[in-house]
């Protein structure tokens, strides 16, 4: 019964699309860009744009939705962590889409472009034959192939014309991390997850146009676009269809990553102290720190070479979570160790200072979360060296 209401479904919204395929806009229909606000949800933290086709001639209210991803299909987050997952193109009647933004209070901007009546059909055109079966699907990438980026790549390549965009007055250029950064909470664990995840390729300046990965750069380039062959305006009206409601953010700071990581890191230091003055080695500590920071170190080289994730190219995170540790565990077993060990050892250390160096010449951006750990683990692998060259 459910495979019979799906298949009727699908030729339900077929029949729609090739009706209107056919058709042709009135004079007065118009074509929009919709931004939406940041949400509470990580993945809606960004904020979100579509295109909307409004002719009330032909009573078409229609929302063209990119970045939209079904969670049914086959190994669908073992192809998100590949990078292998196909996003699409999704339609939706205006009130619809419009309603489900307002029960988010999640701010909801128009810009009406200024198109001819044989631009808007164009593009219209453009916009239907992508939402076909066969044409909806894409490679999503969450910097340069997403929501935002598709709006003004569609206006590019549906319509024989192209965007010329320059800087609103008070931009300053930023970073794509930065650019992440201003829309979460660095104490997040959100944000610390993505700045553990992704490699330094994304500590380089953005230029103009890449700072449209953003849905509200879209918003304010497209507000000075103009198009370079008529050196006409892109928008001739913006306005802000519904504003949030402002609500009171409750404080999360005693579950935040420097929080819990604070904690931990003040047991480290605690027990290493203690392990000093009583010369002692707490050997089960040291054999979960190797072995987490170990897992994770392979974790990141996976996302670096094992996937098609541009952004986690070149990830010196690897100079703390070192993989290596994983297979010299068996060391911290014994009561004396080997020359070798304490050298390796020694490397952890200049490891971290390696860091820190990266850290403050800006090759690479480190999650603030983590800072409470990292500093403990550093005096712990100082604490191994001075141990175990005793036992020598």
């Amino acid at each position: 019964m459910k495979l019979k209401l799906t298949i009727l479904l699908l030729l339900l919204f077929t029949s729609l699309i090739n009706a209107q395929k056919k058709q042709q806009l009135s004079p007065e229909a118009e074509i929009s860009v919709l931004t939406i606000g940041p949400g509470k949800s990580l993945n809606d933290s960004f904020g979100h744009n579509a295109f909307r086709i409004r002719d009330n001639a032909n009573l078409i209210d229609l929302v063209f939705n990119y970045g939209v991803y079904d969670f049914n299909t086959p190994n669908f987050y073992t192809k998100f962590a590949q990078g292998k997952l196909n996003y699409k193109l999704g339609v939706n009647y205006y009130n619809d889409f419009f309603e489900s933004y307002i029960a988010q209070n999640r701010t909801i901007k128009e810009q009406l472009l200024n198109l001819s009546s044989s631009e808007k059909q164009q593009l219209f055109n453009f916009l239907l034959n992508n939402a076909r079966p066969e044409n909806k699907y894409y490679l999503y990438d969450f910097f340069y192939d997403n929501c935002a980026t598709r709006i003004k790549d569609v206006i590019n390549n549906g319509l024989n014309d192209h965007l010329m965009f320059s800087e609103p007055d008070g931009f300053t250029p930023k970073t794509f991390r930065q650019l992440i950064h201003s829309h979460l909470n660095q104490n997040s664990w959100g944000s610390l997850g993505i700045d553990v995840a992704l490699g330094s390729v994304i500590d380089k300046r953005a230029t103009a146009e890449e700072h449209m990965f953003i849905p509200k750069f879209i918003y304010t380039f497209f507000e000075t676009a103009t198009f370079s062959n008529s050196g006409k305006p892109l928008v001739k009206q913006s306005r802000i269809l519904f504003k949030k409601r402002e609500k009171p953010i409750s404080s999360s700071f005693l579950t935040s990553p420097l929080m819990i990581f604070g904690f931990i890191g003040l047991i480290l230091l605690i027990i290493t102290y203690r392990d000093y003055k009583n010369g002692k080695q707490s050997k089960w500590l040291d054999i979960v720190l190797f072995a987490i920071t170990g897992l994770i170190g392979v974790f990141i080289l996976l996302l670096w070479f094992a996937t098609d994730h541009s952004a986690t190219a070149n990830n010196y995170n690897l100079l703390w979570a070192f993989p290596i540790n994983l297979f010299v565990i068996s060391q911290l077993y014994k009561n004396s160790a080997k020359k070798w060990f304490i050298k390796y050892l020694k490397f952890l250390v200049i490891l971290f200072c390696l860091m820190t160096l990266h850290w403050i010449i800006g090759i690479q951006v480190f999650a603030i979360g983590l800072i409470p750990l990292l500093v403990a683990l550093l005096v712990r692998y100082i604490f191994l060296v001075n141990y175990f060259s005793k036992k020598v």
